[in-house]
């Protein structure tokens, strides 16, 4: 078989040196679009994001986020223009609507893409021009982009966004004289636009770079030549200019709440506890790594100790500088979720592709290279597992994408020995890239889409649309059950009902009316019925798994 893939990769490569862009994008629509159309909107940021993004094609509202009654004072609104954008270019187009999640999937999908390109475009003046591709591919193929790039909210925007800004940074930092006015110009518009999809997560990146390169550069000449070439007397202002306008008008239309939430609660809630349970200890970035970098975790890994070494080489200390001061700060914040480290993938992709890639490198110690090995077949075969075991343990049989997920796993695996027994490193992280693409399609088209025990809102919606066709939203309640895929699926005018007797004063206030009721809500349901004198029917029901909770759920529908 190897000899095959070397004879396929001999066509191949030349292509790849032609069209090295085309190639990455074809690359990244094979390993993302499987699941993009497919699967419905997860719980919770992505259907949270997509439904105030809908109440804004509704309401016409374009500078305050609201969920339902609620204003959502999170975070900007970029990714929210973002979406709106692309679901009305598909209702032109006649492709799609507002009511489907995919189109509110686009700019993840285009800004995971934009970050691919972009770490291909400035890595050539970091690492060089194979290095660089190398590592877009390993970005571009790495779990938690894929998974970003399926989800409507803001982070894989917000990547793309801090790749071009780091990008130019590293042209500033290299090469200060030959850094233009209008590449400075670039970089503060790009970094006026990353306030507006995630705040300061982008400047911070950017900030704690740059004082660290400071730091390490102190007293050597010409150590802060970058600055002067940013031109921050001029690109403070027009950074603050692309963001201020909406800051204002959001200042205005809330009165000052979106600051005082956003900041106040949102983002210093997460610096000193764990929010919504997503605790972690110092360290959880460093243990997930092997999972969130898959198939590349085992090139970055055995690359690290390299880097340390070559730190003095300015590109390799600009990459490091990178990564570690913000990297360290997010391990220090109470509240962990994976993707919080993403924007320092990128450079720990082109450390990896350029050590691959190098000549005289070293290898590292052996036990590193057995935990990356174990990293990398542990995460495969535990994908596989999961393909062939969800279906079969939510829906009593066995889905096509399982084996699709165990055929790739046992490629990707023999593929990287293979190449890695030969001491090609370059090509065993090559293989990585291209071998997952079965796995991903097997499990996010073949596996995920199909379990439909855990899509309980999709199920719930056509339940709703059997017994009570045309259904105005405002007159359906659930109870139990207040996840916001139920409100993108159902409607903005749904009620969230707290309790059975919410559930059983909502249903008999109005002729019409639907209510889904939770088991746990069911007996006070019914004392509550019977306080009131009515006698609704069980008009249908849905059972599955709130997956959010992880626990079983049973909703009954009544209407009277």
């Amino acid at each position: 078989m190897l000899s095959q893939i070397q004879a396929v990769s001999d066509r191949v490569l030349p292509a790849v040196e032609r069209r090295p862009r085309l190639a990455l994008v074809l690359l990244c629509l094979v390993l993302w679009l499987p699941g993009f159309f497919t699967l419905p909107p997860s719980d919770r940021d992505e259907a949270r994001f997509a439904q105030a993004t809908r109440q804004m094609l509704e309401t016409g509202d374009h500078v305050r986020i609201r969920y339902q009654d609620e204003e959502r004072n999170k975070k900007p609104v970029g990714i929210h223009w973002l979406q709106v954008t692309t679901v009305r270019l598909a209702e032109a187009l006649h492709l799609g609507n507002q009511t489907q999640i995919w189109p509110y999937r686009v700019p993840s999908l285009l800004g995971a893409l934009l970050a691919v390109l972009a770490t291909f475009h400035w890595g050539r003046g970091l690492v060089g021009r194979r290095p660089a591709w190398l590592g877009a591919a390993m970005l571009g193929s790495c779990m938690l982009l894929t998974v970003e790039a399926h989800i409507a909210k803001t982070d894989a925007a917000l990547l793309a966004s801090v790749v071009a800004a780091m990008g130019l940074f590293g042209q500033a930092y290299l090469r200060p004289t030959a850094f233009a006015a209008r590449d400075a110009a670039a970089f503060w518009l790009i970094l006026g636009v990353s306030i507006l999809l995630k705040g300061p997560i982008g400047p911070l990146v950017v900030v704690l770079s740059g004082v660290t390169l400071a730091i390490a550069d102190r007293g050597t000449p010409g150590g802060t030549a970058w600055w002067r070439a940013l031109r921050p007397a001029w690109g403070v202002p027009l950074m603050l200019a692309v963001a201020l306008p909406w800051l204002v008008a959001i200042g205005i239309a809330t009165e000052g709440r979106f600051f005082s939430q956003a900041v106040g609660g949102d983002m210093l809630g997460k610096v000193g506890a764990g929010e919504e349970k997503h605790w972690g200890p110092p360290g959880y970035y460093v243990l997930s790594f092997a999972i969130a970098a898959f198939p590349s975790s085992w090139v970055v890994l055995a690359a690290l100790p390299g880097a340390w070494r070559a730190r003095l080489a300015p590109a390799t200390r600009f990459l490091l500088a990178w990564i570690v001061p913000s990297w360290l700060l997010f391990e220090a914040v109470q509240t962990k979720l994976p993707h919080y480290v993403l924007p320092m993938f990128p450079a720990l992709m082109l450390l990896g592709a350029a050590w691959a890639l190098d000549p005289l490198r070293r290898a590292p110690p052996r036990w590193l290279r057995w935990l990356g090995l174990a990293a990398l077949l542990g995460v495969a075969a535990g994908l596989a597992v999961l393909a062939l075991a969800l279906p079969w343990r939510l829906e009593g049989g066995l889905a096509w994408g399982g084996p699709v997920a165990l055929l790739g796993a046992l490629l990707l695996g023999g593929a990287v020995l293979a190449w890695r027994a030969r001491g090609n490193w370059a090509a065993a992280a090559l293989a990585g890239c291209v071998f997952v693409a079965p796995v991903y399609l097997g499990v996010l088209e073949g596996v995920l889409p199909g379990l439909r025990t855990i899509w309980v809102s999709e199920r719930l919606a056509a339940e709703v649309a059997r017994v009570a066709p045309g259904l105005p939203p405002d007159h359906f309640g659930v109870t139990s059950y207040a996840e916001p895929s139920a409100v993108f699926a159902l409607g903005t005018g749904i009620s969230l009902l707290r309790t059975g007797e919410d559930a059983a004063r909502f249903l008999a206030a109005e002729q019409g009316r639907v209510v889904a009721v939770g088991d746990r809500a069911e007996a006070a349901f019914q004392r509550e019925v019977a306080r009131l004198g009515v006698a609704p029917r069980q008009v249908g029901m849905v059972s599955g798994i709130n997956y959010t909770r992880g626990r079983a759920l049973t909703l009954q529908l009544y209407r009277l």
